[in-house]
């Protein structure tokens, strides 16, 4: 969002992503041993803390410094990954747009969709697309399948008073 409509125009869906990637980067750190500054070892236990420094300081599972230490590593791999991405991103601003234009127009993509728009090439319809006077999500429903339905249903019985009864 940033990169097409400025830092003045980043919605609040951002929120959840800076967030999951907190979770996956405190998990990297301090579950499964990926900080090269910690080593393959595991700290704290807390899930819901921002960064785990807050966390450990109420339950002392480890030092202040290493706590610190933590909460360095989780930002240095937040702050790394996004430089990384905004890079990756705008050295292929192109492909985001035709990816953007594409999920715009089908809602999904597939992958020989996406091999196309990774290729520079604007992606062919789906498979089972079909044509404009189709609906753009699901396949369309005989009328008749549906009448015919509802009246088996009828045929069954009422299954209770309606729901504002209950």
């Amino acid at each position: 969002e940033e990169l097409v409509f400025g830092k003045e125009r980043v919605t609040t869906g951002a929120q959840n992503d800076i967030k999951r990637a907190t979770d996956i980067a405190r998990g990297m750190v301090t579950k499964w041993g990926l900080s090269e500054k910690l080593g393959p070892l595991t700290y704290g236990e807390e899930e819901e803390e921002v960064f785990l420094g807050r966390s450990v300081t109420q339950h002392k599972n480890v030092s202040d410094e290493t706590a610190h230490t933590i909460d360095e590593e989780i930002r240095s791999f937040i702050e790394n990954n996004y430089e990384r991405a905004e890079k990756i991103l705008t050295e292929r601003l192109d492909t985001l747009h035709l990816m953007a234009e594409a999920l715009m127009k089908y809602e999904t993509i597939d992958s020989d969709q996406i091999d196309d728009i990774m290729a520079g090439k604007k992606p062919k319809p789906p498979k089972d697309w079909a044509d404009d006077s189709e609906p753009k999500s699901g396949k369309g429903i005989d009328a008749s399948s549906t009448d015919e339905a509802a009246e088996e249903d009828e045929s069954k019985g009422s299954i209770g008073d309606p729901a504002g009864q209950h």
